[in-house]
């Protein structure tokens, strides 16, 4: 079962529609010289809160927004250029236009004309179902789509917040379908205190769940497969009990009680400092404060998050200003970046 998010149904405008079509029979070898700011996607959801709004500094009446989707390629919910030459043009397009210039080609090779990265903030004001992701093996054999492994770094908390990630000891298969059937499945995973500048780290195949009281950034593969397996006896808009797929969970779980379920922090004063890196993405918190160099990942893109304070992006030709709440996707051929003022920042690459 593929969970997703309803449609936003964007229509765009007669004269942007138009440029684009003109654009899809453009050279892919043309260069894209600036970096892309897209229209976020806030995504509604029973267990959203009012944190992303007010942090991304978006008026809005809502209660219930659960996430921002900043950078997206997954089908049907498409990152939408915000601002500039481009703007109106689906991600997917940009990639289709420009390819190696946008990707960088390191992402090419392995990835082909495919965005390989979801950017999100997720705010819960309630505690998200238990789930799991297939790995890519799965994820390809079932829904001709990859897997889905995941980062989380969080940025806020309510006093008591935590996170749920893992298993507290090996179950076997027979052990999870009775537990899930007597409903104490919840008694098997792994409690974790979160606190801002936390780390987790949760390959495909890790059972876990988001406390109640958590506003955070997830990044992780371009991918929107879940399967829940408990979600506390809740139901939909409509009063329905909203879907559970442990069947389909079983054959994904990674049974075994795996360490480490929380990864070490950074020093809250590293000016530059990995986060994860793994095969699927590399994340990195930069704090600024003055002026300085913005390396560029060889090969490939990268995506900027300022999720505190004031920065000024400079690249030959420009500049762009990211305050607290701004994505931005940097081209792989702007390679003389620098940032100035002061904030903290995380980058994120494939």
């Amino acid at each position: 079962m593929i969970i997703t998010p309803c449609g936003r149904g964007r229509r765009l405008r007669a004269h942007t529609m138009h440029t684009i079509m003109n654009q899809r029979h453009a050279s892919s070898s043309e260069i894209i010289a600036a970096p892309i700011m897209f229209h976020p996607y806030l995504k509604k959801v029973i267990w959203g809160g009012t944190n992303i709004c007010a942090f991304k500094g978006v008026s809005s009446d809502a209660t219930d927004i659960g996430e921002s989707w900043e950078v997206s390629a997954v089908e049907g919910h498409e990152s939408v250029v915000s601002e500039g030459p481009y703007m109106g043009m689906p991600l997917t397009e940009l990639v289709e236009r420009f390819g190696d210039s946008l990707l960088g080609s390191r992402v090419t090779a392995r990835y082909g004309r495919q965005f390989p990265l979801l950017i999100k903030y997720i705010d819960t004001a309630d505690k998200l179902s238990v789930q799991v992701h297939p790995d890519d093996a799965l994820a390809a054999r079932r829904h001709a789509s990859r897997g889905k492994t995941e980062m989380w770094y969080v940025i806020d908390t309510r006093p008591g917040a935590k996170v749920f990630s893992g298993l507290n000891k090996d179950l076997t298969p027979c052990e999870f379908v009775s537990s899930v059937a007597d409903h104490t499945f919840v008694d098997h995973l792994e409690e974790q205190p979160s606190n801002p500048g936390d780390i987790f780290y949760i390959p495909a195949g890790r059972v876990h769940a988001i406390g109640a009281g958590n506003f955070l950034v997830e990044i992780q593969e371009s991918s929107d497969i879940t399967y829940r397996i408990y979600d506390y006896g809740r139901r939909d808009a409509d009063g329905r009990l909203r879907e559970l797929h442990p069947e389909l969970a079983l054959e994904a779980i990674d049974f075994s009680a795996q360490e480490p379920r929380k990864s070490h922090r950074v020093p809250d004063d590293a000016t530059d400092a990995p986060l994860v890196e793994c095969s699927h993405f590399k994340v990195r918190r930069i704090i600024v404060d003055g002026f300085r160099p913005l390396p560029m990942p060889e090969g490939s893109l990268m995506v900027v998050m300022c999720i505190a304070g004031d920065v000024m992006l400079r690249y030959p030709g420009g500049e762009l200003q990211l305050t607290q709440g701004r994505t931005a996707l940097i081209p792989a051929n702007l390679r003389q970046l620098t940032v100035e003022g002061k904030g903290r920042m995380l980058t994120a690459c494939p």
